[in-house]
Formats: structure tokens, sequence, C-alpha cells
């Protein structure tokens, strides 16, 4: 099974950026579909991204996120942009096997990173 380590998270002010990363233990293009989700405190874990052969994103953060891959470091990576207080939560990357379309709910992906921390302060 793929492994996944997530970085990049931190604090950042509202309307600020960060990015994350999710460098994975093998390819992933053509294998998996990966995906960002994330859970705030007492929260369910919530979609957020994933990219297959194209991206998909949740309502919520549609225009100012933006999930990409680097093929050559098998990492993808998460931007986000205009950072609002309710982003902050653990996010996660995932991995579903098999490269076909993008799931949005977590039962569909069986390969999940630790998690990183973003907090956004208003």
């Amino acid at each position: 099974q793929v492994q996944l380590v997530e970085s990049g998270g931190g604090l950042a002010q509202a309307g600020g950026s960060l990015r994350l990363s999710c460098a994975a233990s093998e390819r992933t293009y053509t294998r998996y579909v990966v995906g960002w989700f994330r859970q705030a405190p007492g929260k369910e874990r919530e979609f957020v991204a994933a990219i297959s052969w194209y991206t998909a994103y949740a309502d919520s953060v549609k225009g100012r996120f933006t999930i990409s891959r680097d093929t050559a470091k098998n990492t993808v990576y998460l931007q986000m942009n205009s950072l609002k207080p309710e982003d902050t939560a653990v996010y996660y990357c995932a991995a579903r096997s098999g490269f076909g379309a993008v799931q949005t709910t977590t039962r569909e992906y069986d390969n999940w990173g630790q998690g990183t921390q973003v907090t956004v302060s208003s």
C-alpha cells in the first residue's frame, strides 16, 4: 500500500496562503486518485479536493484552493489562498487505488496520511 506523508500546515492569518504537500512512497499518477480531506473539531471529516486525470473541489473551497501534482516527486499539493477562519482543521491526504473517477467520500479511500494542522486566525 502507498504511504502518504503530509506537510506544510501551520498558522496563517485570514486572507493569507498556505501550501500543503502530500509525499507518496510510490508513483500515484495513473495508479491512484489522491484527495485532500479536512476535519475540524467536533465535525466529520469532509472532502476538500481530489485529482485524477481531472480535478474536483468542494464548493466551499472552489476558486480559493488548487490541487496539483509533481509526478517527478510523487507529491500532490494543495495550494490554499484567501484562507478563512472556517478553513481551520486537520488536513489529511488520502489515496484510492485505481486511476478512476474522483470520489468525495472518505470510505472510498483506503490509504491515509497522518494529517497536518491548519489554523487560520481572524
